[in-house]
């Protein structure tokens, strides 16, 4: 079993930065993949970024890509996501999810946290 605590979100301005942290906890949490997803309001939730449990492997959505920096200290159990240049539009709960292999695709991941709000105003 892993546990999952997202830490991070809040109100900013557009243009602002954010880091958001995945916290695992568990039985060998840090041989796990981490993924991090996003759920606008009315919309289905979808593929961040993702880091593989060495951090040697990370991939993105085509779209976030140079703006999103997903990077993980093993020591301390956590994967951050640095999200730049925000926009409205990525107004959304955040999420992190641990997997042994990782994915691109949310119904591969076995542990989910409960998420943080990030909002971006314009």
């Amino acid at each position: 079993q892993v546990q999952l605590v997202e830490s991070g979100g809040g109100l900013v301005q557009a243009g602002a930065s954010l880091r958001l942290s995945c916290s695992a906890s568990g039985r060998a949490s840090g041989n796990y993949a981490i993924g991090w997803f996003r759920q606008a309001p009315g919309k289905e939730r979808e593929f961040v970024a993702g880091i593989s449990w060495s951090g040697r492997g990370t991939y993105y959505a085509d779209s976030l890509k140079g703006r999103f920096t997903i990077s993980r200290v093993n020591a301390k159990n956590t994967v951050y996501l640095q999200m730049n240049s925000l926009k409205p539009e990525d107004t959304a709960v955040y999420y992190c999810a641990a997997d042994p292999l990782g994915s691109y695709y949310q119904n591969e991941y076995r542990y989910w946290g409960q998420g943080t709000q990030v909002t971006v105003s314009s």
